[in-house]
């Protein structure tokens, strides 16, 4: 049983019971410390974690043999690298449940029933390591807790429209309002999130010379009308945003003769949104952003500032996804 594994097995039954440090740090680099831990968490797998849920995680990351996990326990570990564990309760249980859906939907999509590759999820997943790291150690029992706590209190719970699993999108912080989603996406309206400009992070500026900005936007791959080629000559004085959407993001750039989404512009260019300016600077250009992902969804911030106010997950998820269902499986 490969180290990554066995931290998900015994994390879901020491985290609720004050686990120690010494259980998940020393102890696994002793000689004899993993094999001792893995039988220990034997004994418990099949009367505690097998009755959690119908749903279950084939673990084919790792080089050892495949091993499976129920959805309930391997949630936490996800919920981890999806938002900070410093957020309110409630949302991390709403966080929780965009987690448990977008799982539930790729099982849809998948045909393969109630079980599914964790490489089929494209999720990133932490080590034990980077948590402790992230955390600290003398937080990493409280934080875990908080999560496992959260899918226990939301246990099952996904949104639904119209009887199926929604993309349940989300971002850190928007450039002020959530973002229209288009007709595959109708319960994602337009919701306003003033209190994402005091997010860290909401507001980035990046300079770039002529060249290197030449050169990541020419990094871009050609479009549906062939190659795009821009040259130094033509920067900053033939850049143009053509248009926006209704929350700021930019839809369309002109550059020369060429044209961009906003999207291809940022990840080329490394902003941390599609909510951006593009403007002479000194000998160059610069890129000034606002928000923090693509703004579709709950935003995080606002999430947790609602949360505060005494807002319930259901009640936070309800104001960015509309005409939804929340069904417990």
């Amino acid at each position: 049983m490969d180290r990554r594994i066995l931290f998900i097995l015994i994390m879901s039954l020491a985290v609720p019971y004050g686990c120690s440090m010494a259980l998940l740090g020393t102890s696994l680099a002793k000689s004899g410390g993993l094999k001792e831990q893995e039988a220990l968490s034997a004994a418990w797998i099949s009367d505690s974690l097998e009755k959690r849920s119908f749903r279950r995680i084939r673990l084919d990351m790792e080089d050892s043999p495949e091993k499976t996990v129920d959805l309930e326990t391997y949630l936490p570990i996800v919920v981890a690298g999806q938002i900070s564990a410093e957020s309110h309760p409630e949302a991390i249980k709403a966080q929780t449940i965009l987690a448990r859906t977008y799982i539930c939907r790729q099982m849809e999509a998948s045909g393969e029933g109630d079980e599914i590759a964790e490489s089929a999820l494209d999720m990133d997943y932490v080590e034990a390591d980077q948590l402790k790291k992230l955390w600290g150690s003398s937080r990493f029992p409280e934080y875990y807790k908080k999560l496992e706590d959260a899918v226990k209190a939301t246990s099952g719970i996904v949104m639904t429209y119209e009887g199926k699993c929604i993309d349940p999108m989300y971002c850190r912080a928007t450039a002020g309002m959530t973002r229209q989603g288009d007709f595959t996406h109708p319960y994602l309206q337009t919701v306003d999130c003033p209190g994402d400009v005091e997010a860290e992070g909401y507001m980035q500026m990046l300079s770039f010379s002529r060249e290197s900005f030449v050169s990541d936007i020419n990094s871009i791959p050609a479009g549906e009308s062939g190659s795009r080629t821009i040259e130094a000559s033509q920067v900053p004085d033939t850049i143009q945003i053509v248009s926006r959407d209704d929350a700021g993001y930019v839809d369309t750039v002109q550059i020369g003769s060429a044209g961009y989404t906003g999207e291809e512009v940022q990840y080329a260019l490394g902003l941390a949104s599609s909510c951006f300016v593009l403007e002479p600077y000194e000998d160059g250009i610069r890129a000034v952003v606002k928000g923090i992902g693509h703004g579709y969804g709950l935003s995080q911030a606002t999430a947790n500032e609602k949360a505060k106010e005494g807002w319930k997950a259901e009640d936070i998820l309800g104001y960015f996804y509309k005409n939804i269902a929340f069904i417990s499986e």
